[in-house]
């Protein structure tokens, strides 16, 4: 039974911060280092978000796997490493290092990925520049309430679900998208899809097993169409030699 976590302070359990040579720190330190010369450097910051009319056809195909490490705002940057180091350190005590790296920085990148094709039918987005530091928090902030399903954690001092806690990290999202416009969290609202997947729909091992299974039985029902019943009614021995 997963023992319960505090986030933000506050009584029940308390939260143990992962070791900074953890991944989960890499990862945070690594949004604080890319967001700081991005303000310094905005030159570089142009370079280093998702803007996805300059991924396609602008060739500048690094993007979806850089914008992670932005965040323009100071709140962003401060709760975007707090969640990847203090959250995504629960996750990788849980998931371990590798796990952690495919579904929040993989997911990240997947979700730029999306957003670049989405792109392509929507010319709105072509222009738009994504900062992805909070899509990275966000997905470790869902994918750990997940985890925990109908398990208690604790935020800010309130005894939760983790369906709960999954439920406020993707909450802020649909709050920011409808205070400001959607097309400004089409990356956070992509990797909120991914999350789900993710953690609720296994691993792709996991998915392939499934479709095995599902073939299977397909293969197994059309057989049966050509199968009869045998009679219960003995038939006369006699004819039987």
């Amino acid at each position: 039974m997963r023992p319960m976590r505090s986030y933000g302070g506050g009584g029940g359990g308390g939260f143990g911060f992962p070791s900074v040579e953890s991944t989960a720190a890499k990862l945070a330190i690594g949004l604080v280092v890319g967001s700081v010369l991005s303000l310094a450097v905005r030159s570089l910051g142009a370079l280093l978000v998702l803007t996805p009319g300059a991924v396609f056809p602008g060739l500048m195909l690094w993007q979806p796997f850089t914008y992670g490490f932005v965040e323009f705002s100071p709140l962003g940057i401060i709760f975007g490493a707090y969640a990847l180091y203090s959250i995504g350190g629960g996750l990788e005590m849980s998931w371990g290092s590798k796990r952690l790296l495919w579904v929040v920085l993989g997911g990240t990148v997947l979700a730029g990925l999306l957003t670049t094709a989405l792109s392509l039918f929507f010319p709105l987005l072509r222009s738009a520049q994504y900062p992805g530091g909070w899509v990275m928090g966000t997905i470790a902030w869902v994918a750990y309430g997940l985890s925990i399903g109908r398990g208690q954690t604790n935020f800010w001092g309130m005894p939760i679900t983790g369906n709960v806690f999954a439920g406020i990290g993707a909450g802020f999202v649909l709050l920011n998208a409808l205070a400001g416009s959607w097309i400004s969290q089409v990356p956070e609202l992509f990797g909120l899809c991914i999350t789900f997947i993710a953690v609720r729909g296994g691993s792709p091992r996991s998915i392939l097993l499934r479709l095995q299974h599902w073939r299977l039985q397909r293969q197994l029902r059309g057989r049966s169409r050509h199968l009869r019943v045998i009679s219960e009614e003995r038939p006369d021995d006699r004819y039987l030699n």
